[in-house]
């Protein structure tokens, strides 16, 4: 009988299994294969044996590392030392096989050749190496022109969609975005110094292929201000090719706000919310406008200490140019707001809400106008099931037209 029965089991279907993968690395790595053993063990007796023995990092950095021990050492001396390093991964994703060559070739050399690709932050996460070997993984893969990721309370590595580089639907610049914000940020990223964690996610369009608003405590998506370009033409062959217009579209529309006479399609925009359904439907008939660049959404997080949260829009349209000093102002005037009164692993969406979001934009604009920003936010609750009506959120004039 095999001395791992579970993790056999998990060999078992038609899915690719991690388990496998654990294995093929095992032919070469002691830690791997003690890393099934353990994970064994864990699955028998239901509990980890997995525990923080303390601090471990890359000198002169305090984030990009997150160590790990079992407790078991004598008894599986390949996972005594367990760390997981994080490399800052490209903008979009978007590797050359000898890049990637580059740093399985480290990690094959210093630590257990297992990786994940990629975190849920974005990083390249290389998992399980000793504490001896963290500065030379370090200055391998500096020579080679990386650098390590974020981790712990700091900004986390920024993230982005692929954008412009391939996505017609691209409104924003993501890459240049999400690399000018890596490199700027620096101090930032490498250095611990805030609340909790601060997540940027930059999509290009509304599809949101990079799940922004809802797990990032920044969420920048691309998108437009003025009218949906129409082909009429082309929406009288998606018809006359079988589509049923009333049904897919029309009836689709969070907002009802489109008009099909079965020969001219109509869109009143002032209630679009530009949920991108129909543009994904109708690629060649309508396509967005051309005053493009970004709403600007605060607070998403996973369910950790509080519940899930998906992201509030503070900022509805802002143009977004290098070097994107404007998106950099609105950055640093939240995290003096969050730093001042956040409370240790408070994420910023969860201090908003306790805060409260009217004083919480009340204070975020002061430090705008403090550092003579032209930005500004705003407690935007336009969502999509009732355009501009909220039974929670008051705003003046209605307190006005109430006391009239």
């Amino acid at each position: 009988m095999s001395d791992t029965p579970m993790m056999d089991e998990l060999e078992k279907g038609p899915w690719p299994s991690f388990v496998k993968e654990i294995r093929r690395a095992g032919e070469k790595s002691a830690t791997a294969r003690d890393l099934i053993s353990i994970l064994e063990l864990s699955y028998n007796d239901k509990k980890t044996h997995w525990k923080h023995g303390g601090v471990v990092g890359v000198r002169g950095y305090g984030a990009g590392v997150i160590g790990r021990y079992v407790d078991m050492p004598e008894q599986f001396p390949g996972v005594a030392h367990f760390h997981t390093v994080r490399v800052n991964q490209t903008s979009g994703f978007v590797y050359n096989t000898a890049g990637l060559g580059e740093i399985m070739d480290i990690w094959d050399k210093r630590g257990s050749g297992m990786t994940n690709m990629h975190g849920s932050t974005g990083d390249m996460v290389l998992l399980g190496t000793t504490s001896d070997e963290l500065d030379p993984i370090f200055t391998d893969i500096s020579q080679k022109g990386w650098d390590l990721g974020g981790s712990g309370s700091d900004l986390r590595t920024p993230s982005c969609c692929i954008g412009p580089a391939r996505c017609e639907f691209a409104m924003i610049d993501t890459l240049a975005i999400t690399r000018e914000m890596t490199n700027y940020y620096q101090d930032e990223l490498h250095r611990p110094a805030f609340p909790y964690k601060f997540k940027i996610k930059v999509s290009g369009c509304p599809n949101d292929c990079v799940a922004s608003i809802a797990r990032s405590d920044l969420s920048v998506i691309g998108t437009w201000k003025d009218a949906i370009r129409i082909d009429q033409a082309e929406v009288k062959k998606y018809a006359d090719g079988g589509m049923n217009i009333v049904k897919e579209i029309l009836m689709m529309c969070p907002t009802q706000c489109i008009d099909w006479d079965g020969s001219k399609m109509e869109i009143d925009n002032s209630n679009c919310v530009h949920c991108m359904h129909c543009i994904n439907k109708m690629t060649k008939a309508l396509r967005v406008g051309t005053d493009r660049g970004a709403t600007m959404l605060l607070g998403a997080k996973a369910p950790i200490v509080e519940g899930a949260m998906l992201a509030s829009v503070i900022v509805p349209f802002m143009k977004l140019e290098e070097p994107f000093e404007n998106m950099k102002e609105l950055i640093e005037a939240l995290w003096e707001v969050w730093d001042e009164d956040g409370k240790n692993k408070e994420r910023i969406g969860e201090f908003m809400e306790r805060m409260g979001k009217g004083e919480f934009v009340e204070s975020v604009n002061e430090q705008l106008k403090d550092a003579d920003s032209e930005v500004s936010m705003s407690c935007h609750i336009d969502m999509i099931n009732h355009p501009r009506e909220n039974p929670y959120i008051f705003y003046d004039e209605y307190l006005e037209e109430t006391a009239d």
